[in-house]
């Protein structure tokens, strides 16, 4: 081992690696060791570490390798040695995962389990956790349910965290245990308190109101770890969202006066994140903040001003009273917490500190990561909005650090403020395009050239001197990649499309382009010369001036796709293609070890059953009918066709110990407009395998009406021997209620795009219009009205309508779709915030 002379200075930057350029091969033979007699401790901790920075390293251990290492490593359980013993569980549990046949410790480890060494205890559990699979954890149970109430801290945090892991893989064998964590949350360990609140929320999770008792009962003084306290904090915030007792709020308040530094910054956080809170609300927290703003800890500097900042959005004359604190952080030596002082200037500042504030962002925007950078440039967006007369300076701000150094997210977001400013200052277009312009001559990310050559393709015609972006637009077509040249071609045509005086010029660019040496490049420039040249006003203004394709461009792709798949003699007809808007898919949690799909024998059957019902309109989103930890759990999906809905059931058995069969649901409408005419059941339904059953529901054409229906799952139930898999022959009749569905005006609604909102409102006209005010009283905020109407509509939000300030007063939210019978339907909600929310909603159709 090389050693430095007496006297000399080691370099700072030097940083000595006792292992490095260790092999894997010379490590792997010494695992001898393992089976001296007697086992060297010194020795054997050495090879173990050698070992575990392999592993750190991404070192790949074959499944042999790793069970040779596995098993010798075992040996050391016959060593007294505790510091060696402790390295032994270490490295078993790195192993565990890639070993075979690593169940055979078992015994080893329970016999640790119930010695009398707690350090023993507490890594053997962690080991036994990791090795243990569903099917051998309840011989071993008792183990952790005696550990989890052991007096040892070590052991009992080790058996909760233990539990915490194998909720992921037996949820209904740990939450057998609550009565045992019951106890840990009045432990006086501060780590086994706080580990034992965060086992019983993992249990209860899925049981809202279960939760919601847990934290009522603890928010009364029963919890003294100060991280318990903190998550306690987060899950009394969690509830607030759903319930509107002032025992939570108060809670929060009296742990802004707690002795740990540590639950005031999560109190004073939780109560700013809060929905729905008012200046009056917050005033306390931000004192709290405001304090910690002139701590000597730098982690409680950085807290206070990354909160104080997103407080900042929303009630910035509430942050003003920080300001001078926030000063004196400009100049801190941590450049993270500089950074966010000066931001949160930005936001609450007045006009004449703007141009002093920008000075001193720039002196630092080369030594912070591009993190930061985002938030400085999200910062000046919303200052260049508030203050409009400063767009030059602030423009040209945003214009100099586009051409730095940086990567693609700090791009894109310099971008996109940009795009906001053009859009939100009508005065600063010409400005924003040039700056543009500028930065697509030395672009490196495909996505923000295509983006901006778009921009200019729209906004460049409708400027004072349109022909000079043209050269810029050109320039990419033969300096750029093919996704770069094809937006180019396009911009170039719009600008011919809406310039007749420029329209020779850019047909002479376009000839060019058909040379390019990507066929994407020659068919667009191939069809605008086409177009162009034909002199044809509508036909220009419809294909390049003017494109309106109502259809998302997913369902487009797809539909083309689906097509390609399956050649056919017909052309591909582009109103074949669905026009509503797909959801985004809905990712939920499994509840069991991942239910398996079911025969296709009751879909084949309904597919028969079902073709006669003419087109299908539209398929709901899946409804729970069943909370998610239930014996049956059940969904339904609704489709509507021109006079029926078929009700579709996704039904999941999670009871090992039966088999379901003639499983249906029973459906009971309570408005006399529909009728029940027909059920597909699920003939057989095996443990954690999902059937489908249906029900048709007719109703009056052209009626659409809207009601609820009683469901009752009917099924006979034949008992299953667990060991064997045999099925009982004998069976009995049972029946399990569920949640009732409604069907909905916003079921016969489905969503549409429109490419000008504005030209389909006025070619409907007002004789086509309705006009109803409603009074939202429920209502506290614009963006959740907005959220509310768009939902109980069904309607699609267009033109970015569904984006709203949190703090705005008024709004208008433009809504699109189809009615049954694919009758286009447009709506315009215009609200304004008082007491609640009022609303003038506006619907124009052509079917009234």
């Amino acid at each position: 081992m090389n050693k430095n002379r007496i006297g000399e200075k080691k370099d700072d930057d030097d940083s000595y690696i006792p292992f490095q350029g260790l092999e894997k091969g010379i490590v792997l033979q010494e695992k001898r060791l393992f089976s001296e007699t007697p086992v060297n401790p010194r020795k054997c901790s050495t090879l173990i570490t050698k070992l575990l920075y392999l592993l750190s390293q991404g070192e790949k251990f074959t499944k042999q390798e790793a069970t040779d290492v596995f098993f010798a490593v075992s040996k050391v359980f016959q060593s007294k040695d505790i510091p060696l013993r402790r390295m032994m569980f270490l490295m078993l549990k790195e192993l565990s995962t890639l070993a075979d046949d690593v169940i055979i410790i078992i015994a080893s480890l329970t016999k640790d389990m119930s010695g009398n060494v707690p350090i023993y205890k507490a890594n053997a559990i962690r080991v036994l956790c990791r090795i243990t699979d569903s099917s051998l954890l309840p011989q071993v149970e008792r183990y952790f349910k005696q550990a989890i109430v052991d007096k040892d801290p070590h052991v009992a945090s080790a058996a909760l965290i233990s539990g915490n892991h194998l909720m992921k893989s037996s949820p209904e064998l740990v939450k057998r245990w609550v009565s045992e964590v019951q106890e840990t949350v009045n432990s006086k360990s501060t780590m086994v308190q706080y580990h034992g609140l965060a086992l019983l929320h993992q249990i209860k999770q899925h049981d809202r109101l279960g939760v919601s008792k847990l934290v009522t009962s603890l928010v009364r003084g029963s919890v003294k770890s100060p991280y318990a306290m903190c998550l306690l904090i987060r899950l009394a915030a969690e509830v607030m969202e759903e319930s509107e007792d002032k025992i939570f709020f108060e809670f929060l308040e009296s742990c802004l006066r707690n002795r740990s530094e540590m639950v005031v910054y999560e109190a004073a956080r939780a109560i700013c994140s809060l929905k729905n809170v008012s200046t009056k609300d917050i005033a306390q927290a931000v004192s709290v903040l405001q304090m910690f703003l002139s701590s000597s800890k730098a982690t409680l500097r950085f807290a206070a001003v990354r909160t104080l900042n997103k407080v900042a959005v929303t009630f910035p004359l509430s942050v003003t009273t920080c300001n001078l604190d926030m000063e004196s952080l400009i100049t801190d030596s941590n450049r993270s917490i500089a950074t966010l002082a000066i931001t949160t200037l930005l936001k609450t500042g007045n006009e004449s500190s703007v141009d002093r504030l920008m000075k001193q962002i720039t002196s630092f925007m080369g030594d912070i990561s591009d993190e930061f950078k985002i938030v400085v440039v999200d910062a000046i967006r919303v200052l260049t909005i508030k203050f409009p007369q400063k767009h030059r300076s602030l423009m040209t701000f945003l214009s100099n650090i586009l051409r730095e150094e940086g990567g693609y997210e700090y791009k894109k977001a310099i971008v996109d403020s940009i795009l906001s400013i053009v859009v939100q200052i009508p005065e600063s277009k010409e400005a924003g395009l040039g700056h543009l312009c500028e930065f697509i001559e030395d672009c490196e990310f495909t996505f923000l050239a295509t983006k901006i050559l778009h921009l200019l393709g729209q906004e460049g015609p409708n400027t004072k001197q349109p022909s000079k972006y043209i050269r810029y637009i050109y320039n990419r077509t033969s300096l750029e990649n093919a996704f770069v040249r094809s937006s180019a071609v396009s911009a170039l045509a719009t600008f011919g499309a809406k310039l007749e005086n420029l329209r020779p010029s850019i047909i002479v660019l376009l000839r060019r382009c058909l040379y390019d040496n990507d066929d994407e490049v020659r068919d667009r420039a191939s069809f605008y010369l086409d177009v162009l040249e034909k002199r044809d006003a509508p036909l220009v203004h419809r294909l390049i001036s003017n494109v309106n394709i109502d259809i998302p461009l997913v369902n487009l792709e797809q539909a083309l796709k689906d097509y390609l798949r399956n050649p056919s003699k017909k052309a591909f007809d582009i109103t074949d293609v669905s026009t509503e808007v797909a959801e985004a898919p809905v990712v939920k949690k499994e509840t069991t070890t991942g239910a398996k799909k079911g025969p296709a024998s009751t879909t084949a059957a309904a597919a028969t059953q079902f073709a006669t019902f003419g087109k299908l309109f539209k398929s709901s989103q899946p409804v729970e009918l069943t909370e998610s930890e239930t014996e049956y759990v059940v969904s339904c999906v609704k489709h509507i066709f021109n006079d029926r809905i078929v009700f579709q059931y996704t039904v999941t058995n999670t009871l090992k110990e039966q088999q379901l069969e003639k499983v249906m649901v029973k459906m009971v409408p309570q408005s006399a407009d529909f009728k029940v005419e027909g059920a597909i059941s699920a003939p057989v339904l095996p443990f954690d395998v999902a059937g489908t059953t249906y029900v048709s529901v007719k109703y009056v054409p052209g009626g659409h009406p809207s009601g609820t229906f009683a469901c009752t799952l009917k099924f006979i139930v034949k008992e299953v021997d667990t060991s064997t898999g045999d099925v009982d022959d004998s069976g009995f009749d049972d029946d399990y209620q569920l949640e009732e569905i409604e069907v909905t005006t916003s079921d016969y609604m489905k969503k549409t795009m429109v490419s000008s909102f504005q030209e389909e409102w006025d070619r409907l006209g007002e004789d086509n219009e309705v006009v109803e005010t409603f009074n939202l009283s429920t209502m506290k905020t614009i963006p959740d009205a907005v959220k509310e109407i768009s939902t109980y509509l069904g309607m699609q939000a267009v033109d970015r309508s569904d984006q709203v300030e949190p703090k705005k007063t008024k709004h208008v939210l433009l809504l699109a779709g189809k009615f049954a019978g694919d009758v286009p339907v447009l709506a315009m909600a215009r609200m304004k915030l008082q007491t609640g929310v009022v609303m003038q909603l506006l619907v124009r159709s052509e079917d009234q």
